[in-house]
């Protein structure tokens, strides 16, 4: 990354932390743990152990037992896995399923291809705030119902749904429910010993791990099962065959430890980050918040004004590197169907800027990513001068 860029795109992936990548390098040296850990001489063996070793922290991190934790590639496949592979063990039993028009792509579009296979999917809205009624939820729930996913906190507002009534409403019903907690995991506390979650989703990199490398979580329970969707060797439980990264998985580990005992300085220091950039853009004439402001991961600020076009405040605001809408979707072109779902216009959709930031993050880099927005959004605004703030 450039010397003069200021990084604020922590929702897409967050810079490693250099005890993470200490920790990997360990492992790729000619004498460091570069065996396959499938392999039962010493060398795969000391392989293996590191494997072990970096799963029962993550399962430290979460509150879980080492044994229901999945290693994958990342979010994006735990997530096909948990949705494609529950909905698959449990299709003889129905074939209804429920998630949120606002989920990642990684989870829209699993549910997309299995109404293609010939589930019947309930697409529910959020209201205004981003927030999933719960009174909305179980209205929508049938007998074939099979599979709930509603994501913990959204990669593109920061909206924080409440994830443990959700889970209770599905555990009275015996529903599986699966959660993408990509933008939670390493972020905001999490007891899974204690939560009736059935699916948990998760990559390394959004906590200062390696990309690549993620998890899925599968609760140790009668009927919460998942039919693997890659076949191979036995690795994995033979849900996620392939030989093992060695030195990512050490990596993710090493960032789940960190995260475990830096969350509480962590978390305060994105809440006053937050509060110190919306102090400076607030009165920005006709601008907006979008999402709940009292529900939200203090990580993530996500704003729109009218009659600006994101593209071109994206360019007017280098070298801050923001999102305009979500990082996974900037490529179509497309305003963001997960503010679209919350009612904003296609045009205020269009010139939201997704702000996100974290452990690394400075009061300067803040201040820089104010006098940027408020710069850029004056003078778009002056070679438009049709324009009217209220529009």
């Amino acid at each position: 990354m450039s010397a003069a860029a200021v990084y604020l795109d922590f929702a897409a992936t967050t810079p490693i932390d250099p005890r993470v990548a200490d920790a990997m390098q360990s492992c790729l040296s000619p004498g460091g743990a570069f065996a396959n850990p499938a392999s039962i001489h010493i060398a795969g063996r000391a392989s293996a152990a590191l494997v072990e070793q970096a799963r029962q922290r993550l399962a430290d991190l979460l509150g879980a037992e080492p044994h229901c934790l999945i290693w994958t590639s990342g979010a994006t496949e735990s997530d096909n896995l948990a949705i494609a592979g529950a909905a698959g063990f449990r299709a003889h039993r129905g074939k209804h399923l429920i998630t949120m028009l606002t989920e990642h792509k990684a989870v829209t579009e699993s549910f997309r291809h299995l109404e293609k296979s010939g589930y019947d999917v309930t697409w529910l809205k959020p209201d205004a705030d981003g927030l999933l009624a719960i009174d909305e939820l179980e209205a929508q729930l049938r007998e074939d119902t099979q599979l709930v996913s509603v994501m913990q906190v959204n990669n593109e507002t920061g909206v924080i749904q409440d994830i443990r009534r959700i889970g209770e409403v599905c555990r009275a019903r015996d529903i599986l429910f699966h959660t993408d907690a990509a933008q939670s995991v390493g972020k905001l506390p999490l007891n899974l010993s204690e939560m009736p979650i059935d699916l948990l989703s998760l990559t390394a990199h959004k906590f200062h791990g390696p990309q690549g490398i993620g998890a899925l979580y599968i609760a140790d329970r009668p009927g919460c099962k998942v039919l693997p969707i890659m076949h191979g060797g036995g690795q994995e439980r033979r849900l996620r065959p392939g030989s093992l990264p060695v030195h990512q998985i050490v990596g993710a580990g090493t960032a789940a430890g960190i995260a475990r005992d830096e969350m509480a300085d962590d978390l305060l220091h994105a809440a006053t980050l937050r509060d110190r950039l919306w102090r400076g853009i607030q009165d920005v004439p006709g601008i907006l918040c979008n999402g709940s402001t009292d529900h939200v991961y203090p990580g993530i600020l996500n704003v729109s004004v009218p009659g600006v076009e994101g593209e071109s405040l994206m360019l007017g605001l280098e070298p801050v590197c923001a999102a305009s809408g979500s990082a996974c979707n900037s490529t179509s072109g497309e305003s963001s169907y997960v503010l679209r779902a919350l009612g904003r216009s296609d045009a205020l959709a269009q010139s939201a800027i997704r702000f996100s930031f974290g452990r690394t993050t400075t009061k300067n880099d803040i201040d820089v990513a104010i006098e940027r927005y408020r710069w850029a959004v004056d003078h778009l605004r002056s070679i438009a001068p049709l324009h009217s703030p209220g529009c």
